[in-house]
């Protein structure tokens, strides 16, 4: 078993893991299955908005995907939340990602 199976078997167990799944999201995106990460990564968003680190990495996947307004959404949203959380780093992270997308 692959451990993409393996997380996709725990979340089953755990279905609440916001770690779990943020992880599922990232061997995803490794796996270059990126539209597939996007949506893992927004359904996390969703159930746990303070997940900060999840909307940088949702926005890579829509932008691996070519959605770019979608990666956009994403990096206004996680600026908000890194605001939210006091996470400077992460916030200057998702702002340059928008920048340069513009």
């Amino acid at each position: 078993m692959g451990r993409l199976e393996q997380l996709q078997q725990m979340l089953e167990q755990d279905p609440g893991n916001s770690r779990l799944q943020y992880m599922l999201g990232m061997e995803l995106l490794g796996a270059g299955r990126a539209a597939e990460a996007a949506a893992t990564l927004r359904a996390l968003i969703e159930r746990d908005p303070n997940y900060v680190a999840a909307y940088y990495q949702a926005g890579r996947a829509c932008e691996q995907a070519g959605d770019f307004d979608g990666a956009r959404e994403f990096y206004r949203r996680g600026i908000e939340a890194a605001r939210r959380a006091g996470d400077r780093h992460t916030e200057s992270e998702l702002q340059a990602a928008l920048d340069i997308l513009g």
